[in-house]
């Protein structure tokens, strides 16, 4: 207001002021210059406002930009920290089955530990990629069978520990996925884990695929008690919980953990969806979407 006082002064000289003949004309340049004094101010406050509401947005989000540097460094520090020891575990196995007779009957065994143990170097190979922003590598498509059978595996003595069938429909080779196999593998590890927690016993755990022109989907259906005391969607947030208690047989779904924000977060970064697509009292289906990419 100082600013359109001033400016309307300044486009009047000092001896109009006291000029009676000319006050009519005065008061109409007056009332003109006052429109336009309004205006300059307004253009003036508009570009303060703006130029506080940069400042402050850009103060607000400092501290979200250092913990995302944070955590990322946290990231690539731990992974790198566990490289080693994974590296000489995996070396250990090959020379312990190298060692073993061919009619040994735990070879079996130590074969299997060789593939767990190369999935947790894949694991942190893969948490490695995802803190490298620079990355920027076209994923190939590939067929999505081996990293079904291989996470099955992994998952199929817990789901026999605590009395659940696992089963895997056939996976035809028209199935495939823009998305590493460690990564696919993590997933799905994530997801059938948090289908066989909330199966009862006796109960079964099922994975089917499916494809159309552009995208290859795979289902993961228990049949548990279903999603209760909370939205379907919040699964995928971190630690999500219902306001159900647990009820002694593990059937009432009430934590998530970070299973499945996870899983949500290492298939978008590969342009997929994951999300709830039934759940009742007779199980949940939670089915994961891929882009299937180029060859």
């Amino acid at each position: 207001m100082v600013a359109a006082i001033v400016f309307v002064f300044h486009q009047i000289p000092l001896t109009d002021l006291f000029d009676r003949n000319r006050h009519e004309e005065m008061v109409d340049i007056g009332g003109l210059d006052i429109i336009v004094g309004g205006i300059a101010l307004g253009l003036l406050a508009i570009i303060l406002a703006g130029t506080l509401g940069l400042l402050a947005t850009r103060r607000a989000v400092a501290p979200l930009v250092d913990a995302l540097g944070r955590q990322r460094r946290f990231v690539a520090d731990a992974s790198h920290e566990l490289r080693t020891p994974l590296a000489i575990l995996d070396t250990r196995l090959q020379v312990l089955e190298r060692s073993m007779p061919a009619d040994d009957a735990n070879r079996e065994l130590v074969d299997e530990l060789r593939g767990d143990s190369r999935n947790l170097i894949n694991v942190v190979n893969d948490l490695l990629d995802s803190v490298d922003v620079t990355s920027t590598g076209v994923v190939p498509s590939r067929p999505v069978a081996p990293s079904v059978t291989d996470a099955a595996t992994s998952m199929r003595v817990i789901a026999e520990e605590r009395g659940i069938h696992l089963r895997v429909d056939a996976i035809p080779d028209d199935r495939r996925a823009a998305i590493p196999p460690a990564s696919l593998h993590r997933a799905l590890v994530a997801l059938i884990d948090n289908a066989v927690k909330h199966s009862p016993a006796g109960g079964e755990v099922l994975v089917t695929t499916g494809t159309d022109r552009t995208t290859t989907w795979i289902a993961v259906r228990d049949h548990g008690a279903g999603i209760q005391g909370i939205s379907p969607e919040r699964v995928f947030d971190r630690f999500a919980r219902s306001s159900l208690a647990v009820d002694g047989g593990g059937s009432a779904r009430t934590g998530f953990g970070i299973g499945l924000s996870l899983v949500q977060d290492t298939v978008g970064r590969f342009g997929g969806t994951v999300e709830v697509t039934s759940t009742s009292e007779n199980g949940t289906t939670i089915t994961m979407t891929l882009p299937h990419g180029r060859r």
